[in-house]
């Protein structure tokens, strides 16, 4: 078996024997020709043993690479998941003179903020601190520009949920690549997770599919889903709780009054909002469901889930526990460019799939829409000619289809993704081409296409689904609504979050003979600002896991999760994560033991804002200021993002 020890640092003098090694390690399941995921890096002197066993190696691989069931990878921490905030976490490790191994099931880096999540949901920024910061400095610096941390997000008129950065995702995916490889972090893409071995209750290795082994002192789970949790046997729910078991209000089964069905829609202003922020892509009419009009016998439209397994179509009661999580869509990067890619719909394409499309712009013209691409699609200018496209009540969004995601293999994660990618293809395409459809919006849907240089891979399309919820880990700490609404404030912060409660829709049901949208929330947190997000919402219970953290399927409520989980929080907690590993590596502790005062006073020289206020920030009212459009000014954009 051979055995590859990742060093902290590489001298440049051996780079080009030791490169074209490493190089076919990563080349091992035969489907790759870069070494894009292993940059030139040195070797101390004394890693003599490790170079000779490296070149020995490539000696016997000159046409064929090295099989992977005999490459065993060693190192100090180890990054599952190559997401916003498992690059941050890989970097930090790294920066702290560790050796890390970060593994990515796909072939990008950066998660939802490459994949397409171009209006990225920042919240306060002033909340957001460390090498997140630094990440979204360095982006917006490709275009020139600076930004101003000290600023305070201001709303323009929309719901009090946040703000956001405009982003191009190649680029956003570049500065994610340039930082990795500049921090020295051994990247294994494709690396599936097959399964965790532990000791007691320590991990000790993982093992991908295509057999490769990584063994590492500490683990950090950056995925969405919480994959490696599950595979090390911590504990998990992906139950709406309901409101009893912590006391809240959004949990659980729920029907929000503004997303009640109604006739009664007031017109929106030039910005798509109706007076009190609610945009024209959430209205909510009381369209029948029924094949046959008023007939429950001829069945329920296309959209619309029943009974069926996984899916239950019964009401419930409010407020009680349910399982379901949210919607997922792809957040599309289109194109006005004159070299924009046609948006094909797919193979089985069939307009009565979106016969209840059909019904909701037949109910919009009945009050009087002058209805454009807005109704289906909040949509944000982006640097060059780009746009990213939002969902909306019929939007993006495939409500159902998600609940399976968590937990599915990753063959069939893939079949999921290409459902809803077929589903929003085919809206797409019947919106631009179906004659019940008003000239208006065929003539807007008709000026986009993908981008020619985004998602090169995959013809325009993002790589990657918005898996806005997952399974989230059960620990000693569950953060609730108590936490993100300020009743309660949450032990040894390690980051703030800011967002407000964003929850999308878990189904698309019938109740009292109408299609209705269950679970929907999207609103503030009773005016309370930043909130802390306590250390032991990321480690599990010692009982289950001493060297593991979980910064995206941390612990807490359905609720609050909405709105812990943005991309700048996740950064956050990850980079927290892992200079407490490395803490944990050196003290040779638990992560359930690491020490806490020693922790904060690393994350605050490293930026990391843990309170609020922060020091020296006044947090009263800010004068008024100009916001660029990021269509012709690049870099930031803040404004009030709903239903994300």
């Amino acid at each position: 078996m051979h055995i590859l020890r990742l060093p902290n640092l590489l001298p440049h003098a051996l780079v080009s024997i030791l490169h074209p090694t490493i190089a076919a390690f990563q080349r091992a399941d035969g489907k790759r020709k870069t070494t894009d995921a292993f940059p030139p890096v040195s070797f101390p002197l004394s890693s003599l043993r490790v170079l000779f066993t490296a070149v020995v190696l490539s000696a016997f691989s000159t046409t064929s690479a090295v099989e992977t069931s005999d490459l065993v990878i060693e190192a100090d921490v180890c990054v599952y998941g190559g997401t916003s905030g498992g690059v941050v976490a890989a970097v930090q490790a790294a920066r702290k003179g560790k050796r890390v191994v970060l593994l990515e099931p796909g072939r990008h880096l950066g998660g939802m903020t490459s994949g397409g999540l171009s209006a990225v949901d920042i919240g306060e920024p002033r909340s957001v601190g460390g090498i997140a910061r630094e990440y979204f400095s360095r982006l917006v610096a490709s275009y020139g520009k600076t930004l101003n941390w000290g600023e305070p997000f201001k709303g323009k008129g929309g719901p009090a949920t946040g703000g956001a950065y405009s982003i191009e995702p190649h680029v956003a995916e570049r500065v994610f690549e340039q930082m990795t490889k500049e921090a020295g972090v051994t990247v294994l893409r494709e690396a599936r997770l097959a399964s965790a071995k532990k000791e007691g209750a320590r991990i000790t290795e993982l093992a991908t599919e295509d057999g490769r082994t990584v063994r590492a002192k500490m683990f950090l789970d950056t995925t969405y889903e919480g994959d490696l949790l599950s595979a090390a046997g911590v504990s998990y729910t992906m139950m709406r709780e309901g409101n009893a078991k912590y006391g809240e209000t959004y949990n659980g089964i729920h029907y929000a009054e503004k997303y009640k069905p109604r006739v009664n829609h007031r017109k929106p202003g030039k910005n798509g909002r109706v007076p009190g922020g609610q945009g024209v892509w959430d209205r909510d009419f009381p369209l029948d469901p029924y094949v046959v009009k008023g007939e429950p016998t001829s069945g329920l439209l296309p959209l619309v889930s029943e009974g069926e397994p996984g899916k239950p179509g019964e009401p419930g009661k409010p407020g009680e526990p349910a399982p379901g999580v949210m919607a997922y869509c792809f957040r599309l990067c289109l194109s006005t460019a004159d070299d924009r890619l046609p948006i094909k719909p797919p193979p089985d394409y069939d307009p009565k799939t979106y016969e209840l499309v059909a019904r909701f712009i037949e109910a919009c013209q009945a009050i009087g829409d002058d209805m454009d691409l807005r109704w289906f699609s909040k949509h944000d200018p982006l640097p060059n000619q780009k746009w990213d496209f939002n969902t909306a009540t019929f939007g993006g969004n495939l409500p159902g289809a998600s609940w399976e995601w968590p937990e599915a293999t990753y063959d069939r994660r893939a079949e999921i993704a290409k459902e809803i990618e077929n589903y929003h293809r085919g809206l797409l395409h019947f919106l631009a081409t179906d004659a019940r459809v008003p000239e208006k919006v065929r003539a807007d849907v008709a000026r986009f296409g993908l981008p020619r240089d985004e998602f090169t891979d995959r013809g325009g399309w993002p790589h990657q689904i918005y898996v806005r919820e997952g399974r989230r880990m059960i620990s000693d700490l569950v953060l609730t609504e108590h936490h993100t609404f300020g009743r309660k404030v949450a032990p040894n912060s390690i980051g703030l979050g800011s967002y407000g409660t964003d929850i999308h829709e878990i189904r698309r049901i019938v109740k009292d003979g109408e299609v209705i949208r269950e679970g929907k929330v999207a609103g503030g947190r009773g005016g309370f600002g930043p909130y802390q997000i306590g250390y032991g919402a990321i480690v599990p219970k010692r009982s289950e896991c001493e060297n593991l953290f979980a910064t995206f399927a941390l612990s807490a409520s359905h609720s609050a999760f909405a709105s812990i989980r943005m991309e700048p929080v996740f950064m956050v907690t990850s980079q927290s994560a892992a200079t407490a590993a490395c803490l944990a590596i050196d003290d040779e502790t638990a992560v359930q033991e690491v020490d806490y005062e020693k922790l904060k006073i690393r994350l605050l020289a490293d930026g990391q804002v843990l309170s609020w206020p922060p020091a020296g920030v006044a947090t009263s009212a800010a004068s008024p200021r100009t916001i660029p459009r990021a269509g012709s000014s690049p870099g930031r954009t803040l404004k009030n993002q709903q239903s994300e």
